[in-house]
């Protein structure tokens, strides 16, 4: 069971998977922000996890790329990757957050990414991956089972329409929470604020909380992908940065709150 303590009066509610939330709530109760951690999903295996380290193991050097657009992405490359015994990759990631997942192994002998979009999106990802010169223009991209994924779609796409070949593995899912906390559930209803960090996560909060309740909150969402997985629910009052990022991230709830006056304007 996911279990959480609720505040009395939490104004924000923190919804990433198990273990994901720390950095924000940190950010957030330094500025005397009431954060309630109530995760909506959680990862399993996909179906393509044990292909990843045969695959690295018998054809890495096919691959000019390797694309990692999640966090969790590249927690389970990285399983793969040391039970192939480490080969050479080139990695290219979506955004800093994503990137820190190698940053943070790197005295381990963790390959770092090699690229990274001018912004951390598919838009930006797709069209400015460069090719290699001689290379193969082949690209490995593990990645969620969630084949709707939209910035996964976009990516593939942009990837095919420019003439690399992707080979993606499902190498893991995200799915909607199978037990709360119920104390903790009706305290997150009460809130002004939900952050959401994935078109999942949003998808699981309406599930489980009722799109009547989260009508009546504002949606700060880590970037535009979760923002669109939000309009396409019909909810109104949707947020994001131009940037995703922890501190922009932040200043988005606390645009939210300002704007339903729980933050002084100046604050």
């Amino acid at each position: 069971m996911v279990a959480a303590a609720a505040p009395a009066a939490a104004q924000v509610v923190l919804t990433r998977e198990q273990g994901k939330n720390g950095k924000l709530r940190k950010v957030l109760e330094g500025r005397g922000i009431a954060c309630l951690e109530l995760p909506m999903v959680e990862t399993t295996a996909g179906p393509d996890r044990d292909r990843l380290p045969q695959i690295l193991a018998e054809r890495a050097a096919e691959f000019d790329w390797v694309c990692i657009t999640s966090p969790e992405a590249a927690s389970v490359f990285l399983e793969g990757w040391n039970a192939a015994g480490r080969p050479a990759v080139r990695l290219a990631v979506v955004g800093e957050g994503t990137g820190k997942v190698f940053e943070a192994a790197a005295a381990d002998g963790v390959p770092q990414p090699q690229f990274v979009p001018s912004v951390a999106n598919a838009e930006h990802f797709g069209p400015e991956l460069p090719f290699v010169e001689g290379g193969s223009k082949r690209v490995l991209y593990p990645a969620s089972n969630k084949a709707s994924t939209e910035l996964q779609r976009a990516l593939q796409s942009g990837l095919e329409k420019r003439g690399f070949e992707v080979l993606r593995l499902n190498t893991y899912d995200t799915v909607p929470v199978t037990r709360l906390d119920a104390a903790a559930l009706e305290a997150a209803k009460q809130a002004a604020v939900v952050t959401v960090g994935s078109p999942s996560a949003i998808k699981a909060w309406v599930q489980i909380v009722g799109e009547e309740a989260t009508q009546g909150m504002s949606i700060a969402c880590i970037g535009s992908t979760s923002a669109r997985a939000a309009e396409k629910l019909g909810l109104q009052c949707i947020k994001y940065p131009d940037a995703p990022g922890v501190d922009t991230w932040a200043a988005v709830v606390e645009d939210c709150l300002r704007e339903r006056q729980l933050l002084p304007t100046s604050a």
